[in-house]
């Protein structure tokens, strides 16, 4: 790589310079997070209904114990055989990132539209162990915005992420969703975000952005990602 080299007393100017940036921008994204803490609520009414392995959940019994649930709309689509490399990369951080948000009462699920034995298939070839659910035909992904109907799609209805991206080809999309239950067993969502917005879930992307090649997205976004059992040695 060819980049400016410089005495240690000349970058730690630079660094010095920089980290005042670093605090401004740390204190503006605790302002955010307080904003999106405040967001209000919708109360859910429908009767979600999930499938799991060898049972049928409602949108309350994936809180378990806990009163806050987070939900992944990982994209898998009934009848493909195309595992989202991107949905896949951020599944890779849920595991190790529960077993400490779980102790701050928030439970996790991933949801799809594919069948359960699809989605235990792929879970047991990538050693994930975190609860996936199935949502089959109900109105789970529809009502949040991650999957559209071939009419939506044929007539430019379906749009994605607030409206922002019109969708005319997949079925499916991805993100994540909150959802808050009180002591009374009342449910209500409280936040979604969806494309670029579930960056916040990626934590290889976070150590890389400290390195002088970043991303090293050398042929699009994430042009090297690929499910993690399918990078070559080295």
């Amino acid at each position: 790589m060819n980049h400016p080299v410089v005495s240690r007393e000349e970058w730690l100017q630079a660094r010095k310079a920089l980290l005042t940036k670093e605090r401004a921008m740390t204190h503006e994204l605790d302002a955010l997070r307080a904003e999106r803490r405040r967001l209000p609520w919708v109360r859910i009414d429908k009767p979600y209904v999930f499938d799991g392995p060898g049972a049928r959940y409602s949108l309350g019994d994936l809180f378990g114990s806990r009163s806050q649930l987070a939900v992944y709309h990982f994209m898998l689509t009934p009848g493909s055989d195309h595992i989202c490399p991107g949905c896949s990369f951020i599944a890779d951080h849920i595991d190790a990132a529960r077993q400490h948000f779980e102790q701050a009462d928030l439970a996790f699920v991933a949801v799809s539209r594919a069948p359960v034995q699809r989605l235990e298939e792929v879970r047991k070839r990538m050693g994930w162990t975190f609860p996936w659910m199935s949502s089959g035909d109900g109105d789970f992904n529809y009502d949040f915005g991650v999957s559209f109907t071939p009419e939506d799609r044929a007539s430019d209805r379906a749009v994605y992420n607030y409206g922002i991206t019109p969708i005319r080809k997949s079925p499916d999309m991805f993100g994540a969703s909150i959802f808050v239950k009180d002591e009374e067993g009342s449910i209500f969502h409280s936040y979604s975000t969806y494309h670029r917005g579930t960056e916040l879930l990626m934590g290889a992307f976070n150590w890389l952005d400290l390195a002088p090649k970043g991303r090293n997205e050398t042929s699009g976004t994430m042009s090297w990602v690929r499910l993690h059992d399918e990078y070559c040695a080295g």
